[in-house]
């Protein structure tokens, strides 16, 4: 083996384990993540009254998500400005709609929904920034319609309409984080997440202090433990397992999430998923999965940012 083949070779061992890694923090993150289906919806958190507890898991499990993730901000790069509004403003109503969704109707549903928020991302994109819906995305987004309209016009429950409306919107939201972090690109991206859950605990913490309610010892607990092992550290793994990874790849991973939610939800509680959530669900997982095993080079080309 002559010195450059085997360069060669080393440099494709780095990549290997580089690859290794990043596989190893994304399905971390996302099985991090997916506990929401455990103690979410653990007969613990559902002693809380309904009125009541999407508020309270809303306001205190991001401000523990805030304070987790202090220790990793790169403080020479922290700054306030006006442009990090509309982050935390989307934030927040995602954040609040979306808890007020899990607790509403079933774990599947809201986090099926929730993933809608990458084909609003395209739609958003074509009618504001005149961004041209290429093939792929248009696959995406019709799946996504019929997803959302199946999980909808099959579900009789009221209360768990209500929830799927929640959902719904915390998508919709979710698609503003994602297009207003567009501005934010060139700022510490822990430093945003933790200026966004700060915002969203605090501006519903006047709100959860007038409640006629006392939490006990193991609900602080297990809310601490959410923002903290929940939402914390599964942000950090990401935001690095990301890095390692093509953008297809990371997306597909990342798609455990949803699907383990309801598992982890009818696993340890015993709630079940109707098939019309599930067929939705799979049309909206599915169109997304297509997407990127399907048009791997439409995912460069937007990273590289080609329009």
């Amino acid at each position: 083996m002559t010195s450059a083949d085997a360069q060669v070779n080393n440099e494709s061992q780095k990549l290997k384990r580089r690859q290794y890694r990043g596989r190893i923090m994304l399905i971390a993150a996302a099985l991090l993540w997916s506990i929401s289906g455990i103690l979410i919806k653990s007969p613990t958190m559902q002693a809380i009254p309904l009125a009541q507890r999407g508020m309270v898991l809303a306001c205190y499990r991001t401000l523990f998500a805030a304070v987790g993730l202090l220790p990793f901000v790169n403080w020479r790069r922290v700054a306030f400005r006006p442009r990090f509004i509309p982050s935390a403003f989307f934030f927040a109503v995602m954040n609040v709609l979306f808890i007020n969704a899990f607790t509403r109707t079933t774990a599947g549903a809201a986090s099926f929904l929730q993933y809608t928020s990458t084909v609003w991302v395209f739609l958003f994109g074509w009618l504001l920034f005149k961004e041209r819906i290429r093939g792929p995305n248009f696959v995406a987004l019709l799946s996504a319609v019929a997803g959302i309209a199946w999980i909808f016009f099959s579900e009789g429950d009221h209360e768990k309409v209500d929830g799927n409306w929640l959902a719904l919107g915390s998508g919709v939201a979710y698609a503003g984080v994602i297009l207003t972090l567009r501005w934010l690109k060139d700022e510490d991206s822990i430093w945003v997440t933790v200026l966004n859950h700060a915002v969203s605990g605090l501006v519903v913490l006047p709100l959860v202090w007038n409640y006629d309610l006392s939490l006990t010892g193991i609900q602080w607990a297990m809310i601490a433990f959410l923002g903290l092992f929940q939402m914390g550290v599964p942000y950090v793994l990401a935001a690095r397992g990301v890095g390692l990874l093509s953008v297809q790849e990371s997306a597909l991973l990342m798609l455990l999430e949803p699907i383990l939610i309801p598992l982890w939800a009818w696993s340890f509680w015993g709630e079940s998923v109707g098939i019309s959530t599930l067929i939705g669900g799979g049309l909206i997982l599915g169109g997304l999965a297509l997407r990127y095993v399907l048009w791997p080079a439409e995912s460069a080309r937007e990273v590289n940012g080609e329009a």
